[in-house]
């Protein structure tokens, strides 16, 4: 027998089936519906046009063609409790069944049930596009006042709709712009004298000027402009409604030219119940105050210590526990000089990246006695100056089974009493994985631990320089990173170290500098014997050729696998050293010969030492700005100062010739970077978007080829989305390696974003890109880019994505098809591996660009 829960979810199921068909047949509307929008100015259609988007007749949203929301809104009913009853009393005794079967309350469950999930349907849905005379005309009038806000005063908007299938027509507006109105002389009537000259000194900077069309827009903008301009130049208490624009339009529409007079007047003051008119006039700083709180001092309201530093007075409760420089470096308000929002809106800045006070207060008061002066009064209030945090993560990835992460972090502000801060942040994890054996088999067998030291200053510092001439409302900040890692069972079991001397500032509000002029990273690989069980592609390449040429039994295990590493090792030394029957021209002694140069190449320790430049473009006004693009340009040299250096010493050098450190060869190349993004809006919440990225890596002097960290690869959900990372190229090789890598890479993508429903985003995409050696020791021709021929080897995906948005981060689902796959032969390239099989299914957090 059924159980009452399941006899439930059975009925519940029923009836909601039952009530969504009912729903479709009540809810459905017989009405004509609107399947399209078009707009046309005369014979011309505007498909991207805004006009589009200020119409009230907008068509049903379609997902692959099918109106989906309006088919969920079709499916409810409107009185979902009415037919509910009729249903349930509609057979005689099935009102009585169903309460014997589970019981009067279950009943009434099944009706709640019915209704909550009729709810959701009119919830989700959306009514269907009816073809509605009043919103056709209040669109007409929408469009006619969009024009006239453009200058076409004499616009006129007509609409007629085309049958497209039964019951469903295209509607299109037909706008007749007519003649445009344009600007003619500008007057001006300005009461504050003050006023009025500050006026006359922009005047070149106008958003309106004779000649152009009477946009209201440039108005708005004018006005803004003005408002700005004053309250930067002095005027204190200048209010933006003083600001009026008189047009004189001649009514009877022949003079198309309009004379504009601006009027600015005075605000009025109603003093001993009669209004009088307080002219605009400017105000000059006078005094300049900080007040420095102490939230560790004694509770007291009064401030006891003060400081006179330059133009400033610095007062504190307590002994000032920062250097007066620190404090007032970044205070762009001065004294005798004219009040400024400007500099007002930058010392808040300056006090907000120091990161070592909390939300600043800026006020401004009237000095009695004094005529149009003011007294600047700057609230600080500093955060504690020790933070403490940890963080606790569990991890699953291809190296390990199971990981626990157990990290803390420690902050110290005002280090030097400089507003500085030192940041220390340790983090250890823990492993287990199978495929490490361990004598005493304990479960937790890989091991890894880092820190890092950050020091960071709100200002450049250089040795030997005591002032960098940057000023402090360009956020400058000098950082110098200490890190170091150690790794146990985790592939060759590195240890790595890094070192960073760094200068970041901010020259405009759209552009950052970065300056790195200590760049450097040293790894060493303590557990060589390990390389070909990291790396089993390489492993089965060698095993392959073994299981042919090999004739020493010594090299096998007992699978009649060469061994790992004595096997190995052996084997290749047999074939380089001529000991088999391959020689220098055979394609299996060449297969040997590039797995050893691989091995050799990611097993060597590195020595990275150089500096970097990069530059970064940005044109978004704000998070809600879709319309902007980025620029990232980027040049990396490595090597040239170190190496000069050995030489000129000396040093010792290896077989090949690059000298030696340690008993390790520094790297030396130069990198060069350029990347961009640019977003088109096409709606709400529709945007195109497009990325690309080109960078070569050359190695020179010192170096044949380029460390493994600092190469490039393909593939990842933040790149070509149709191959996983590292499994892209280089150029049309077929994924050789377990880590596939190069010197040179390019990348493009494309994508359409749009909304579905609610937080429920979806989007299509198609990625393109390639790495590929060049200018290094990679000698195969498939690996290399050796002309412009080969840019036939740029990989091709498409796909498409599911994104929610949390508001505060969005989960992105892509899923990429192989559209044009370079590793297969030339005439199947072509959709030759689109299909799901081949498909790569990507998670990604928030937008790859």
């Amino acid at each position: 027998m059924f159980r009452p829960q399941a006899k439930l979810i059975i009925l519940s199921l029923t009836a909601l089936t039952l009530v969504g068909c009912s729903g479709t047949r009540a809810y459905r509307t017989q009405e004509v519906l609107i399947a399209k929008n078009e707009v046309y100015q005369e014979t011309q259609l505007l498909k991207n046009d805004p006009v589009n988007f200020i119409i009230n007749t907008t068509e049903n949203k379609k997902i692959l063609g099918i109106p989906v929301k309006k088919i969920l809104f079709e499916s409810a009913h409107p009185e979902p409790k009415k037919q509910f009853e009729t249903w349930l009393n509609k057979k005689e005794k099935r009102k009585d069944r169903l309460e014997k079967w589970l019981s009067p309350k279950q009943v009434l469950a099944m009706e709640n049930y019915a209704i909550k999930f009729n709810d959701w349907l009119k919830n989700n849905g959306e009514p269907p596009s009816v073809l509605d005379t009043i919103a056709i005309n209040n669109s007409k009038k929408r469009i006619q006042q969009y024009y006239k806000n453009l200058g076409y005063y004499n616009v006129m908007v007509e609409h007629d709709t085309v049958h497209f299938k039964p019951k469903q027509v295209v509607l299109k507006y037909k706008i007749y712009p007519d003649k445009l109105y344009e600007i003619d002389s500008i007057k001006t009537a300005i009461d504050s004298p003050e006023v009025a000259e500050i006026y006359k000194t922009h005047l070149a900077n106008a958003e309106i000027k004779q000649g152009d069309a009477f946009e209201i827009n440039k108005f708005e903008k004018e006005r803004e402009r003005l408002f700005t301009l004053f309250r930067n130049n002095g005027i204190y208490n200048f209010q933006q409604n003083s600001i009026q624009f008189t047009a004189a339009i001649d009514s009877t529409g022949v003079d198309l030219k309009i004379p504009i007079t601006i009027e600015i007047e005075d605000p009025q003051q109603r003093i001993n119940d009669v209004s009088i008119k307080l002219p605009y006039e400017r105000f000059t700083i006078k005094e300049i105050k900080v007040f420095v709180d102490n939230p560790n001092a004694e509770k007291t309201d009064q401030f006891t210590d003060s400081i006179q530093y330059k133009d400033i007075t610095l007062i504190s409760k307590g002994k000032l526990k920062y250097r007066p420089n620190a404090i007032t470096s970044g205070i762009a308000i001065q004294k005798n000089k004219p009040y400024s929002d400007l500099d007002r809106t930058l010392t808040y800045r300056y006090f907000t990246n120091l990161k070592n006070f909390k939300y600043p207060s800026i006020n401004y008061s009237l000095l009695p006695q004094e005529e149009n002066q003011l007294k600047a009064s700057i609230f600080l209030t500093p955060r504690e100056r020790f933070s403490l945090g940890f963080d606790l993560d569990f991890s699953h990835s291809n190296i390990q089974d199971f990981g626990i992460g157990l990290g803390g972090g420690l902050g110290i502000r005002n280090v030097f009493k400089g507003a500085e801060s030192l940041e220390l942040n340790i983090k250890n994890t823990l492993g287990a994985s199978r495929d490490i054996a361990q004598s005493d088999d304990q479960f937790f067998n890989l091991f890894e631990l880092g820190a890092d030291l950050k020091l960071s200053f709100p200002r450049l510092v250089f040795p030997f320089l005591s002032k960098v001439q940057i000023n402090s409302q360009m956020n400058p900040v000098t950082q110098m990173i200490l890190g170091t890692s150690i790794q146990q069972n985790i592939g060759l079991d590195k240890q790595f170290f890094k070192s960073t001397y760094q200068f970041d500032w901010q020259p405009k509000k759209n552009k950052k500098i970065q300056i790195k002029w200590i760049d450097l990273e040293f790894v060493n690989n303590r557990n060589l014997s390990n390389y070909f069980n990291v790396y089993r592609n390489s492993y089965d390449r060698l095993n392959a050729v073994a299981d042919i040429f090999n004739t020493q039994t010594e090299f096998e295990n007992a699978q009649g696998d060469l061994s790992i590493p004595d096997g190995t090792e052996g084997f290749i030394n047999a074939v380089l050293n001529g000991e088999t029957i391959l020689n220098q021209e055979n394609l299996n002694y060449k297969t040997v010969n590039t797995v050893k140069e691989r091995q050799d190449r990611l097993t060597a320790n590195n020595l990275i030492l150089g500096s970097s430049l990069s530059m970064n473009f940005n044109s978004q006004e704000s998070i809600f700005d879709e319309n902007f693009y980025q620029l990232r340009w980027k040049i990396d040299w490595v090597g040239n100062l170190l190496n000069g250096i050995l030489r000129t010493l000396n040093a010792p050098e290896n077989s090949q010739g690059q000298t030696l450190l340690g008993g390790v060869s520094p790297s030396q190349y130069v990198k060069i970077e350029t990347d961009y993004i640019k977003h088109w809006p096409l709606g709400k919440e529709r945007v195109i978007a497009f990325h690309s990225f080109g960078g070569l890596a050359i190695p020179y002097g010192n170096a044949t080829n380029m460390p493994f960290s600092r190469s490039y690869f393909s593939g990842g959900a933040n790149d070509n989305r149709a191959w996983k990372a590292y499994k892209l190229g280089p150029g049309s090789s077929n994924n050789i390696n377990e880590f596939n890598e190069a010197n040179f890479k390019l990348a493009f993508n494309l994508e359409y974003r749009f909304p579905l429903t609610g937080s429920l985003k979806g989007g299509i995409f198609i990625d393109a890109g390639n790495v590929w050696n060049v200018f290094d020791d990679i000698e195969d021709t498939a690996f290399r880019f050796e002309g412009f021929k080969d840019l036939s080897e740029l990989a091709i995906g498409s796909g498409f994505g599911l994104r929610y948005d949390f508001d505060f981060f969005v989960f992105r689902f892509d899923t990429g098809f192989k559209t044009y796959n370079p590793a297969l032969a030339v005439g199947e390239r072509w959709w030759g591996e689109y299909n799901l099989k081949s498909a790569v299914f990507n998670i990604g957090i928030n937008y790859p660009f």
